[in-house]
């Protein structure tokens, strides 16, 4: 299973969703209640947060362990 987290709009508000997944794993009222949902999975897992527009585009991406692209410095 992958440890990429989806916040995605649901009829009933915000979700957070495994990529990969068929059904969601938490509804929210918020997407702040979502993501914040999502970051606490992701970090536990050392995983990622994937999080998208009502439109259902992406808006942001954080990773929480190993970081396969580091920033150079």
């Amino acid at each position: 299973m992958s440890k990429r987290i989806h916040v995605v709009p649901h009829e009933s508000g915000w979700a957070a969703r495994r990529e990969g997944a068929s059904r969601v794993g938490s509804i929210h009222d918020t997407q702040a209640q979502a993501t914040e949902a999502a970051r606490s999975t992701a970090i536990r897992e050392r995983g990622e947060v994937v999080i998208h527009r009502p439109d259902g585009r992406i808006r942001d991406a954080n990773s929480y362990g190993n970081d396969p692209f580091p920033p150079k410095g």
